[in-house]
């Protein structure tokens, strides 16, 4: 016995609820893009690891990606005003199941797979992409009459019912009673109004959009959210705080060091060993590493790198090995300019040179307080073992100092040196202690100065003909960047090392660039690389 199906009155209301949030989604996430000039694609693309990875890393390319932003942006757009009022709607949920399906494979949530992919929540093979395309599936595939919407009104020439007889949702009909074909017939009023449902949600959606806009817009109380996202999903990269790029005056300019570009400004590696110069504030240490997750290193990185910082100087353990390569393999392509180092004379000093050439570093160099203390000690044998070690194996090797008796040294003794990482910094801020010991083996208070001789390392560096990298130029912090970055290049650096959280990049790049631009009235030795 055939039992007559049951309507539920709800159930076109509860479909266009759904099909006009879904919608909401969509046409704010396009917006938010639109709006937000430095959006791009391309970092959430660089990071795919899957299958697919190599198409979606070629969509990010310089020549693809401006039209992969477009896409993106007006697609979102579209299938959001689409969803949202009723208005084609077949065409926008297949169009929308098309672009989370990008988003999905992308970024597929699967166990190994989930390293570069900055979603909030924790997912398992089914992530929010995956659940909105079912939904957009269903809206797809269901007769457009079983919602309320504009497409209603278009289509005049309709299945209408014998009022009061509806057909339930699998296409019967209440008690054995047929449908009618009544062409030419117009909606009476409350089926107009019905079907213009979305109009008052579309004008909850503007309200909400400009009071949004306006609370953001207001730099005095909120100058954070300006570059902020409200939330992080695998659909959107707004989260990786690219709105700072809209400030960049110019990218970095670069200079050679032996067979390497390499930007003037080269981003510091405390950021990756989470140690920071604090002098006496001991949790800077502990709040560093709770800031600088894996992820927020990365991100760094690709600000750096969007800012024309090419390098980054780090040094050589286990945890920079496997960061830096993770980001290499996500589409990053800074270089590892690789501090080196032993933790006494007695081991074999080529030991940690040889992990950063093995784990790609693009050039290497001695640790300042190693060299520091060899020259000391007169144990010049180990520079010997480690020069002997690696030169010409076509890597450009440094030595850095903080002392300038191993530049001199060096020099002096002509070891092939291709760059120096030399401390240079006023000595006139509150902290500094001229009577500290110099030799740096005894343990003492070592976050109070950096350079003791700037004059006098200013005026021999005039003599020599190689890359000088400065180092420590704001004396661990306290030194105003303004003055340290000019009197660092004044003095003859050839780049600078500064370590820079991801919020001071831009600013810091900005600084730089006007400081060569402005004109280096003091310096008096020239570029060199």
């Amino acid at each position: 016995m055939n039992r007559p199906s049951v309507i539920n009155p709800y159930k076109p209301y509860i479909l266009t609820f759904i099909r006009i949030v879904i919608g909401w989604h969509f046409l704010y996430e396009g917006l938010a893009k639109l709006f937000h000039p430095s959006w791009s694609a391309g970092p959430f693309l660089r990071e795919s690891t899957w299958w697919f990875s190599g198409i979606f890393k070629l969509m990010a390319t310089n020549q693809l990606l401006p039209v992969v932003d477009f896409l993106n942006i007006w697609g979102l757009i579209f299938i959001g005003l689409g969803l949202f009022f009723g208005l084609f709607t077949r065409i926008a949920a297949w169009s929308g199941v098309i672009l989370l399906s990008f988003y999905y494979l992308a970024h597929p949530p699967f166990t190994g797979l989930m390293e570069g992919a900055m979603a909030e929540g924790n997912y398992l093979i089914v992530n929010k992409n995956l659940i909105e395309m079912i939904f957009l599936v269903y809206l797809a595939v269901i007769p457009s009459y079983w919602m309320y919407g504009i497409d209603n009104l278009i289509n005049k020439k309709t299945k209408q019912q014998e009022v009061p007889v509806k057909p339930d949702f699998e296409g019967r009909t209440v008690a054995g009673q047929k449908t009618s074909d009544t062409s030419n017939h117009y909606f009476d009023r409350r089926t107009l109004l019905k079907n213009l449902i979305p109009i008052p949600f579309f004008g909850g959606f503007a309200y909400a959009a400009m009071q949004k806009y306006i609370f953001e817009s207001d730099q005095e109380l909120h100058p954070l959210l300006q570059r902020r996202p409200d939330a992080v999903s695998s659909a959107s990269t707004l989260f990786k705080n690219y709105a700072t790029l809209s400030d960049l005056k110019e990218k970095v300019p670069s200079g050679k060091i032996g067979n390497l570009e390499v930007s003037r400004l080269i981003s510091g590696g405390n950021l990756l060993s989470g140690i920071a110069h604090s002098r006496d504030l001991r949790y800077v240490d502990s709040l560093m590493r709770h800031y600088l997750t894996k992820e927020r290193i990365w991100e760094t990185f690709r600000l750096c790198e969007a800012c024309g910082i090419n390098s980054a100087l780090v040094r050589t353990d286990t945890n920079t090995v496997r960061l830096i390569n993770q980001y290499w393999k996500m589409g990053g392509k800074i270089q590892w300019l690789a501090q080196t180092k032993t933790i006494s004379s007695d081991e074999d000093v080529t030991i940690n040179a040889r992990i950063a050439l093995d784990s790609g570093a693009s050039a290497i160099y001695i640790q300042g307080d190693n060299a520091d203390e060899w020259v000391y000690e007169g144990r010049f044998d180990l520079f010997d073992k480690w020069f002997g070690t690696f030169h010409g194996k076509g890597i450009p090797l440094g030595v850095g100092a903080h002392e300038l008796d191993v530049v001199e040294a060096m020099e002096k003794r002509g070891y092939p040196v291709d760059f120096y990482m030399k401390t240079i910094h006023e000595n006139n801020y509150w902290s500094y202690q001229p009577d500290e010991p110099k030799d740096r083996t005894i343990k003492n208070n070592r976050d109070n100065y950096w350079c003791r001789q700037p004059e006098e390392t200013a005026k021999f560096m005039e003599t020599v003909n190689k890359p000088w990298i400065g180092f420590k130029i704001l004396a661990a912090g306290a030194i105003d960047p303004v003055s340290g970055f000019k009197y660092a290049f004044e003095s003859g650096a050839d780049f600078v090392c500064v370590g820079m959280l991801d919020f001071q990049i831009v600013e810091d790049c900005n600084l730089l660039t006007d400081t060569l631009n402005g004109g280096l009235t003091q310096r008096k030795r020239r570029f060199v690389g």
